[in-house]
């Protein structure tokens, strides 16, 4: 792939390259990364790594983690292995389907499994093949859900982003093989519903479901010209790398 950007994520602490006209990882993946509670010498599998950005901004924050990323697209996969080698990250990067994973990933075990899988069920196709493939949703989300629940150890973590609607879905594909889940609705600005969720489950938890205050991107009640007004929290991830951790955090 020769026509790429090189993008800046962290206020530049992480340099990748990206597809100009393909798809293109954006604020949902640093949410993502900020989302995995995992701590160093602890394993993250991503599936849908794309070229690789919500682990390694997740790498940035926490170094020693052993990091596996699972690409469908074999462009994207050689893209995700450079971002990791360009940024001084370690990252394998395998490249299968999440439904048909590759034998070498049936045999790992992991503390934590990351996702962002498509988010649209049909409409227009995307006129480059590589963005629609990660846009539209051809394997099933369940797959998705199972395929991250079969790589984790017991009482490991699965962490998704994904479309508030979407979210009855992912619940089901839940039921009976993780709880303890805490649902983070992410809205753009204050008094607006809910576009994305970011969920988080435990695999054989029995803990109860649970409803989070919303995350607030955006500080004024409407988009107003090209100016950035992130509230502080959406700048202190985005641009900063903090985690979400305090959001997930029960209140006594």
């Amino acid at each position: 792939m020769s026509d790429l950007s090189d993008d800046g994520f962290l206020d530049g602490r992480l340099r990748i390259a990206q597809p100009r006209r393909g798809f293109r990882s954006g604020a949902d993946a640093v949410m993502l990364a900020a989302a995995c509670a995992a701590a160093p010498g602890q394993s993250v599998l991503e599936l849908g790594c794309g070229a690789g950005v919500a682990s390694l901004c997740l790498g940035w924050r926490v170094p020693g983690l052993r990091l596996v990323g699972l690409e469908a697209q074999a462009v994207y996969a050689e893209l995700a292995r450079g971002n990791a080698a360009a940024n001084g990250i370690p990252m394998q990067v395998l490249t299968g389907n999440v439904a048909f994973p590759p034998a070498r990933l049936r045999g790992m075990a992991f503390d934590h499994v990351i996702a962002n899988p498509p988010y649209f069920l049909d409409g227009t196709p995307a006129p480059d093949g590589g963005r629609d493939m990660a846009r539209r949703e051809d394997t099933p989300l369940a797959a998705w859900i199972d395929a991250g629940l079969r790589r984790l150890r017991p009482g490991g973590i699965l962490t998704l982003i994904q479309r508030a609607d979407r979210l009855d879905a992912i619940l089901a594909a839940l039921r009976g093989r993780a709880g303890s889940v805490a649902i983070l609705p992410l809205a753009a600005r204050a008094g607006r519903e809910a576009g994305r969720v970011i969920l988080r489950a435990q695999k054989g938890g029995r803990g109860p479901l649970r409803l989070l205050a919303p995350f607030i991107m955006h500080h004024k009640p409407a988009h107003a010209g090209d100016r950035e007004d992130l509230t502080d929290a959406a700048s202190g991830v985005l641009r900063k790398g903090l985690p979400l951790e305090a959001f997930f955090a029960k209140v006594p």
